[in-house]
């Protein structure tokens, strides 16, 4: 702590440990407003330390975070709206407590709509949107931009170090992997790369033993999963294996037979009560076409339609001890919130 810091009280006539105790409890939409508050206070809130006493004494806020098309308002007189044929896409979070939905602001290098197939990965409070094709011409991206929810502002990053699409991705205290998918030739990919948000640098990691084009990430415990995917010259045969990278040790292993469910992955794997690997579709027959599940801790919230051409419904599933196997929901949405769900994360803020 600088000195200058020292010389004001958080709060003043309390003891700076109950003053703590306090802010710690002050809802994170409320961050904003408190940082203008004096500069002991926005670097306090702005700290990763302060994330993190939050999240020990439980006064984060668990989100779902949706890549998911937005509606068309139609011209004045006419009859509300209704999805383009060729959508665009905006973020969505739901709040599984309030049951309150609402719309991220967009970011500001694509104010009519995100880059379409875009990757969203989220730590420490923080969204980070990676990748994806401009929406214009289809030309793949290696944007990088980076919301902060406490502030309500996106910020743009250090770009990715080569062109990907399709690629897994997970994150983890404060950084986000990146591995597999293809590049601007269609070739499949073996590499993977760690972006550090906090510093904004991008470190090369050592590479899968194949490719994996269009594979599913997430992080469990210490380890960052790539499942399934496919190799340059079979494409659409999607593998039944994954590859592990040991985040402490910084080595990769195979797994075979993680994915038996013989489909893409993308957004719709899940982690079955034995440990398995399963699809999200098999926990609500309701969400078959378009799944996209988010694991929220102690519920999950899945997406999806019942069949092709069908409206979106939205599950929570409680979770017990043996996995997402309990009580399954069904969430009013929005007209606004109804659009096709592209992908999802958690967000704790």
């Amino acid at each position: 702590m600088d000195p200058e810091s020292q010389l004001t009280e958080l709060i003043p006539g309390l003891p700076d440990e109950i003053a703590l105790e306090c802010l710690t409890r002050l809802h994170y939409e409320a961050h904003a407003v408190a940082s203008d508050v004096c500069r002991r206070w926005r670097r306090l809130l702005h700290d990763g330390e302060f994330y993190y006493h939050r999240k020990r004494t439980g006064f984060t806020r668990t989100l779902a975070c949706f890549v998911q098309s937005l509606p068309v308002q139609t011209e004045p007189g006419g009859s509300g709206s209704k999805p383009e044929k060729q959508p665009k896409y905006g973020l969505s979070v739901f709040d599984p407590v309030t049951e309150k939905w609402d719309l991220i602001d967009p970011v500001p290098k694509y104010p009519d709509g995100l880059p379409l197939f875009c990757q969203v990965a989220s730590s420490e409070g923080k969204l980070v949107v990676m990748g994806g094709w401009n929406p214009t011409n289809w030309e793949p991206l290696r944007d990088v931009s980076v919301y902060e929810f406490t502030t309500r502002r996106w910020t743009q990053r250090v770009a990715m170090p080569a062109t990907r699409s399709f690629f897994a991705t997970g994150a983890r205290d404060g950084k986000v992997y990146v591995a597999g998918g293809h590049d601007e030739s269609k070739n499949a990919l073996k590499s993977a790369w760690v972006y550090d948000i906090k510093s904004d640098e991008w470190t090369e990691l050592t590479r899968m033993s194949e490719e994996r084009d269009e594979c599913e990430g997430l992080v469990i415990g210490s380890e960052f999963w790539v499942v399934s995917g496919y190799d340059t010259d079979s494409q659409g045969r999607f593998k039944d294996s994954a590859e592990v990278y040991d985040i402490a040790a910084g080595t990769w292993r195979r797994v075979e037979g993680a994915w038996g469910v013989s489909r893409c992955p993308r957004s719709s794997v899940a982690v079955g009560q034995n440990g398995n690997f399963t699809s999200w579709d098999a926990y609500e027959p309701a969400v078959q076409i378009g799944t996209c599940g988010v694991d929220l801790v102690d519920r999950v919230l899945v997406t999806g339609s019942a069949h092709q051409g069908a409206p979106l419904t939205v599950y929570v599933v409680e979770k017990t001890g043996q996995g997402p196997n309990g009580k399954s929901t069904k969430i009013d949405i929005p007209n606004e919130f109804s659009g096709f769900v592209q992908s999802g994360c958690l967000v704790e803020i």
